[in-house]
């Protein structure tokens, strides 16, 4: 191993010790072992994180949203590359006819945003928001350009699912969830609220710095509400599908999610097949994504980065948290908090991770 100067566990207990950190957790697994489940600071304000304490990680959904939607691809339910009006018919407007489902897992079909008309909306409307999405002009050709669906991520795959095989995204994805034993839920089940983290918003900028922006306040405020701590503490928002947002996860499901990813014989790779598994992981889109507004390699469901020569396969979220996998390294990590804010305080638990348990 090489020299470290901190444990992921130290920094995290740090940034706990200095006020950074009210609630949170650090996982590591490799190879089935867990090298790491540190939790700090309380879910609620009294009741301490423990590691089955589940908290709200916004994008660290869309990989289990896209899961949910290959199995039924693997299934032969849909076709990556069946266009996405030939089952649902009212999509194919405006320039939309030859989007394919490749495209909406890919975040190169258009629709980053909903439309304008989402602000008069609530956030569970979803079949408003869906004809909204199904009546909407893409900002680019399909398939000619990137850009993150942030919030219509979820919606897009769930009306292809329900239209193809009748079931919800949701449901189905609960179903792998059960078979797998992994705690993360895209809908919050009544038995596990009581478990479920209460998040706080830091003083400062931090939703008016998303809401006040050109790229993200249109990505982000539409529907109103998925940036306002009351809405997103509520039983209703964690009992309604937000499948492209609305992961509620523990760190070490995450951590153990992705350390069996990579592996050919782990259960996404049985279950999806060789073929759809490699999909999932590999490169499909790269470019300028006009969202994020930096250069992003997408897969049918991930981020891949790359520095000094290291790969990575994960996702963050809009409020700090984040999950991913070095395969090289043969680990799979997870950072969750319930503090809403930037991504220092995870790059900071990223930096030891890599430290400790990098080869």
């Amino acid at each position: 191993m090489a020299a470290v100067s901190s444990h992921p566990s130290d920094v995290l207990d740090l940034l706990a010790a200095t006020g950074q950190e009210p609630g949170g957790a650090v996982a590591v697994v490799r190879d089935g072992v867990v090298e790491c489940d540190h939790s700090v600071g309380t879910r609620d304000g009294s009741s301490p994180w423990t590691s089955d304490t589940l908290v709200m990680t916004f994008s660290v959904a869309k990989p289990f949203a896209a899961l949910a939607f290959l199995d039924a691809v693997g299934e032969g339910a849909v076709g990556l590359d069946q266009p996405v009006a030939s089952v649902w018919p009212e999509f194919g407007c405006l320039g939309k006819d030859a989007t394919t489902m490749r495209d909406l897992l890919s975040h190169q079909a258009g629709l980053p945003a909903f439309p304008a008309e989402a602000k008069d909306l609530r956030y569970d409307d979803r079949d408003a928001l869906v004809d909204l999405l199904a009546n909407a002009a893409p900002i680019h050709r399909p398939g000619a350009g990137v850009a993150e669906h942030a919030l219509t991520y979820g919606h897009l795959l769930d009306e292809v699912l329900r239209r193809t095989t009748g079931e919800p995204l949701a449901e189905r994805f609960a179903r792998l969830a059960d078979q797998a034993g992994w705690d993360l839920h895209l809908r919050v089940e009544e038995r596990d609220l009581a478990r479920v983290a209460t998040l706080v918003e830091p003083r400062g900028t931090w939703r008016s710095g998303y809401l006040d922006d050109p790229r993200w306040g249109p990505a982000l405020g539409r529907p109103p509400g998925l940036l306002d701590v009351d809405v997103l503490n509520s039983e209703n928002f964690r009992r309604t599908p937000f499948p492209a947002v609305a992961l509620h996860a523990s760190a070490l499901s995450l951590a153990t999610f992705y350390d069996s990813l990579t592996a050919p014989d782990g259960f996404v790779a049985t279950r999806l097949g060789h073929e759809l598994w490699r999909a999932y992981l590999e490169p499909a889109a790269v470019g300028h994504d006009l969202v994020l507004d930096r250069p992003v390699t997408w897969t049918l469901g991930f981020q891949v980065d790359e520095e000094d020569g290291r790969v990575e396969v994960g996702m963050g979220g809009a409020g700090g948290c984040s999950a991913w996998t070095e395969p090289a390294a043969g680990f799979g990590a997870a950072y969750v908090s319930r503090r809403l804010g930037t991504h220092e305080q995870g790059e900071a638990v990223w930096l030891a991770v890599g430290e400790q348990f990098r080869p």
